[in-house]
């Protein structure tokens, strides 16, 4: 995902795969993508730590956080209250 081009970093089903396969790859994933909810819940299901490059709202929304936190709860750091 990293060199990606812009519109690969854009296409849904190339992020989804990517996410699947490695959920950190959320960060290199254009802003509307961090902010798909389908997405970012296969990120951090995939790896807790993908919640660091969620979008503001979905840092807040209880289901991205709960699926994260079940992993490991550290990862609360990265949440908005």
């Amino acid at each position: 995902m990293q060199f990606a081009s812009n519109e690969l970093k854009c296409d849904k089903v190339i992020v989804l795969a990517a996410v699947k396969q490695y959920g950190r790859a959320l960060q290199f994933a254009c802003k509307e993508r961090r902010d798909d909810k389908e997405i970012v819940l296969v990120a951090v299901t995939q790896n807790d730590m993908a919640l660091e490059y969620a979008s503001d709202e979905l840092k807040c929304d209880r289901d991205i956080v709960l699926a994260a936190v079940a992993q490991d709860g550290y990862v609360l750091e990265y949440a908005f209250d």
